[in-house]
């Protein structure tokens, strides 16, 4: 299109548009003597810069105008059009422009006149559409972990905390005279009539942004409007208008608008496009994103960044006529890059196993459509210092692609808050099965806890002594399986003599615990496990004190927890706030308490675990303070485990590879990976920096009774020594 062809179209002199190209896109020398075609951006800024005429071919105003009979109109425009050399056709194109004046005056009326005959439309009784917006999840110090999102992802905010260039863009674009009509702008409904004609198609909209939100909140948008419809949409957008302020108004059409990419509202828009919340928008980038609502796949500027930009173009001339911005502030947005960025929305905690843990909470405590609608802000349980330092533990100690996955889990004794949940698979993406929660693996001798336990409960002493062959044969009916009574044996097939109970579980000797099990009894050691944390079903059968059924390493630090609380377990929990919209506290979460063991069994299992630390078989956890533990190793080394605590901070460590129960042979080093290799230096890594920040506490010392002090007797009775 040439200049004279544009300045035709838009009623004006070519000389003014001619002269105003000139100033806006100056042209280099060599080009300056040839025919000037007009590319898209130049003619949108052009149609932007003088959107309130009536395009129909310039003509010179005459000084008196008197009224004429139609067949005299036509007469003078087709003798003009000859004159000027121009199509007698477009002549008549405008003479039926002007006929339909009448008709667009005519409908105004009409509409106003149906709507006001359906002014009984009332507010009150419509429902808005739930439109949702995205929640944020946040950990224990307040720093924000991650969103997620609704079903429309959106985040409303005030039109305070939005960059007024967006809100001026916004109404210069969609609807100029915002400010000045109430509901409806008749204006605008004549001044988009006679351009859609003129154009030969559908070119500009009269819609208000008062209706354009009444169709949003009340009517919905998938649907195509009919005629009683849109009588529906005036009659709700006056009814608004005269309860909500102009400002109410806009800020609600700009929370709720589809920007493109997934996002609705501006404050989603703005992070979106360019990493940064709506109040920090610049001029430029407001005016592209005031532009994407009319059309946001054929302005997506991360797919047409032409389109996009020549669309910005017409948003800054559309605020240039509106007064809104100044020629020199114009020309500098003009030139300014788009700069787009694609940032993350949500947070640096978003696919970890403890985000994905906590909307599966989310889910289970308010259901699917209440978190699916959104508008929660969600206070976690999680320390990120713990998690990094969980993280870093792990990465230190699994170093290549072919190592096994590993998972850590570590919780408040006191609460049940769920401090720090950590995995890593080397070597591959974060799996979107949850290794701390969703992993059912044997644990191996660290079930022993769960026996030794029970035959404290069962009054049996940590002093009687056992014998610990190095194979043993269970004769016993609870104890048959596939291959006839149960054959258990030492690590190695080592003979480990007689010793005391506490010696026993400090060296993991597994046929003195078989004797122990078959003397309380299987299915009262899964009573005890089920009491002290664990979920996972449990089949009262004796291999059970060898933990050859499948835990979660959840439930194992759950119920290490219980005894370093001794003996009191506090169900673990991820969520200790839900703040709905307007911070409105929905829900307070803590851990239900309620004793699980008894205080003095409990002091004596951890005294007992202590041992297995200073002198057993998780030497290498120690940490310098007191701590109790202990080492599990599944068959053939498929798994293993170190869970362990302080009076102040439970966790356990779960190695192992995640997509099967393959051996874990010559890893960093270790022929075999058992509880006392990796996994007890991953939690003494862990755990020396958790409680470098705690004071140094010591564990409650197990009662002991006194000495029974025989009465004195006659000197003439001996005593046996």
């Amino acid at each position: 299109m040439t200049p004279q062809e544009l300045a035709r179209e838009l009623g004006i002199s070519p000389a003014t548009l001619r002269a105003w190209l000139r100033r806006r896109y100056p042209r280099e020398a060599d080009n300056q003597g040839r025919r000037w075609h007009l590319g898209a951006e130049q003619v949108a800024a052009a149609r932007a810069r003088w959107p309130q005429r009536v395009y129909r071919p310039y003509r010179p105003r005459p000084v008196q105008r008197s009224p004429l009979p139609i067949a005299s109109l036509y007469a003078a425009h087709s003798r003009r059009g000859r004159r000027d050399g121009q199509p007698v056709a477009r002549r008549l194109a405008a003479i039926v422009i002007v006929l339909g004046l009448v008709g667009v005056v005519l409908t105004g009326i009409g509409y106003t006149a149906m709507a006001a005959f359906r002014s009984s439309c009332a507010l009150a009784p419509e429902r808005p559409i739930e439109l949702g917006s995205n929640s944020f999840v946040y950990a224990a110090n307040g720093s924000r972990l991650g969103m997620v999102p609704a079903v429309r992802r959106r985040q409303p905010v005030g039109l305070a905390r939005m960059s007024p260039w967006l809100a001026r863009a916004t109404v210069a674009i969609e609807d100029r005279r915002f400010w000045q009509h109430g509901a409806i702008d008749y204006e605008a409904i004549v001044r988009a009539a006679i351009a859609d004609a003129a154009a030969g198609r559908v070119v500009q909209g009269g819609s208000t942004i008062t209706e354009q939100l009444v169709r949003n909140l009340y009517l919905g948008t998938t649907k195509a409007m009919s005629l009683e419809g849109k009588i529906d949409e005036a009659c709700l957008a006056v009814q608004l208008a005269n309860v909500w302020p102009k400002q109410r108004i806009l800020a609600a059409y700009m929370n709720q608008i589809y920007y493109g990419n997934d996002a609705y509202g501006a404050q989603a828009a703005a992070e979106t496009y360019f990493g940064r919340a709506a109040r920090k928008l610049a001029l430029p980038q407001a005016a592209l994103l005031a532009g994407l609502p009319q059309s946001p796949t054929a302005y997506d500027p991360f797919q047409r960044p032409k389109a996009a930009r020549a669309r910005r173009t017409e948003v800054l001339a559309a605020m240039l006529s509106n007064g809104d911005i100044s020629d020199a502030r114009y020309e500098r947005a003009l030139r300014a890059p788009l700069g787009l960025r694609r940032a993350q929305v949500g947070g640096p905690g978003e696919g970890s196993d403890f985000f994905r843990y906590v909307t599966g909470e989310l889910d289970r405590r308010f259901g699917t459509r209440r978190a699916g609608i959104g508008g929660l802000r969600v206070e976690t349980t999680l320390a990120p210092w713990l998690q990094q330092a969980a993280e870093l533990a792990i990465a230190a100690h699994l170093r290549t692609a072919a190592d096994p996955a590993a998972a850590l889990v570590a919780i408040d004794p006191q609460t049940g808050a769920i401090r720090a949940m950590a995995s890593l698979v080397p070597g591959r993406r974060q799996p979107v099965f949850n290794l701390a929660t969703q992993s059912h693996r044997q644990a191996g001798s660290a079930f022993k806890t769960f026996t030794l336990t029970a035959a404290l409960e069962e009054g049996i002493s940590l002093d009687s002594v056992w014998s610990g062959p190095p194979t043993l044969t269970m004769p016993d009916p609870r104890c048959l399986n596939a291959n006839g009574f149960w054959q258990v044996h030492n690590y190695a097939d080592e003979a480990a003599g007689t010793m005391p109970l506490v010696q026993a579980i400090a060296h993991s000797v597994n046929t003195i615990f078989a004797q122990v099990v078959v003397k309380v009894g299987p299915d009262r050691v899964a009573q005890v496990a089920h009491g002290m944390g664990i979920t996972s079903p449990l089949q009262p059968v004796c291999s059970i004190t060898l933990g050859s059924q499948a835990v979660t390493p959840l439930e194992m630090a759950d119920a290490f927890a219980t005894l370093a609380d001794r003996g009191v377990r506090h169900a673990p929990f991820a969520v200790a706030r839900v703040k709905g919209p307007g911070g409105v506290l929905l829900r307070r979460l803590s851990g239900r308490a309620r004793d699980a063991v008894p205080e003095g069994v409990a002091d004596e299992v951890t005294w007992a675990l202590q041992h297995v630390i200073t002198e057993g078989t998780g030497t290498v956890a120690a940490i310098g303070r007191p701590t109790a533990g202990k080492t599990g190793t599944g068959e053939n080394f498929q798994d293993a485990w170190f869970c362990g605590y302080v009076p102040q901070l439970a966790a356990c460590v779960w190695v192992g590879y995640p997509q099967g129960e393959i051996p874990m042979t010559n890893v960093e080093g270790f022929s075999g990976v058992f509880g006392g290799s990796l996994p007890a230096l991953i939690w003494h890594d862990f755990m020396s920096a958790a409680v470098a920040r705690l004071p140094v506490e010591n564990f409650a010392i197990p009662y002991t009774p006194a000495p029974v002090v025989q009465p004195s007797t006659p000197a003439t009775t001996t005593t046996k020594h």
